[in-house]
């Protein structure tokens, strides 16, 4: 079949299809595409040889041996702890205090060296009871105690007696009266004596108490007990010491509880206390 060629000056011949014709030209382009991109075929999911119970269950991993253990290490790099700040004060505060007991312990031996310090002496010379009444399950004593206080020994040491003291009377562990230490200098080479006023308000007596020191006035022979605790600072030289801590216990025997008695026995014991 030739081209038809038109001129341009020629109008275009209207053609009219008849239904037949339109669906063979329709059939033979649908052929044509067919030839020209062929349709793939469905692919198939290969079926799966494990169920889908199996699928879900996470896979199991075996147990370790007994006597075994097993540390998981994290993935990535291990950051190594720096030290804290605090283990750095700890250990400077712990070799600050060694050096500062280091350098006490050198000066206070040096000082014991130098001065040779001695615990001065304690004695009770004389006790005078008042308002004593034997008769009474309840009384009020007053004890004026006479205190010999010796530092003859030392030759360049001196004690400075501070507040806070106290002083007790005690008969079978029953405080009868208190009172306190005087606050002065007590210099070397020097003995002195001073009288401390006790006193007692309602102290109740059992019965068997009671018996016992009437029995002990029949007899001449009255036991007690005088405690004393009173802080001091020692002075060696020109330095004074820290507070230091002295207690003396005196046991002492007298012929009554009565005004101006007299000590029969006495035995005083004096402990100190350098820290604390």
């Amino acid at each position: 079949m030739l081209p038809l060629r038109f001129k341009s000056t020629d109008p275009i011949p209207e053609r009219h299809w008849s239904s037949r014709e339109l669906l063979t030209l329709i059939c033979s382009s649908a052929a044509m595409a067919e030839r020209v991109y062929p349709s793939q075929p469905p692919t198939e999911t290969p079926r799966s040889s494990v169920s889908s119970a199996e699928a879900i269950l996470p896979v199991r991993k075996p147990f370790p041996e007994p006597g075994t253990h097993v540390i998981h290490v994290p993935d990535g790099t291990v950051e190594v702890a720096k030290p804290r700040k605090w283990r750095r004060r700890c250990c400077l505060c712990l070799l600050c205090s060694g050096a500062f007991v280091f350098v006490l312990a050198v000066t206070v031996g040096i000082l014991f060296l130098a001065f040779r310090p001695r615990i001065p002496r304690y004695t009770i010379d004389g006790v005078s009871v008042s308002s004593f009444d034997l008769s009474a399950f309840t009384v009020d004593p007053v004890f004026a105690v006479t205190v010999v206080a010796d530092n003859r020994r030392n030759k360049r040491v001196g004690v400075y007696y501070r507040d806070g003291s106290e002083i007790t009377a005690v008969y079978d562990g029953l405080t009868l009266c208190e009172g306190s230490w005087p606050t002065f200098y007590h210099p070397p080479r020097n003995e002195t004596r001073f009288v401390t006023e006790l006193r007692g308000s309602g102290i109740r007596l059992t019965a068997a108490m009671q018996s016992a020191l009437v029995a002990a006035q029949r007899q001449g022979k009255v036991p007690l007990e005088v405690n004393v605790a009173v802080p001091v600072r020692i002075k060696f030289g020109a330095i004074r010491s820290w507070t230091i801590k002295v207690r003396v216990r005196c046991e002492v025997t007298l012929d009554g509880l009565r005004e101006n008695a007299v000590v029969i026995d006495r035995r005083c014991r004096v402990k100190v206390k350098i820290f604390g």
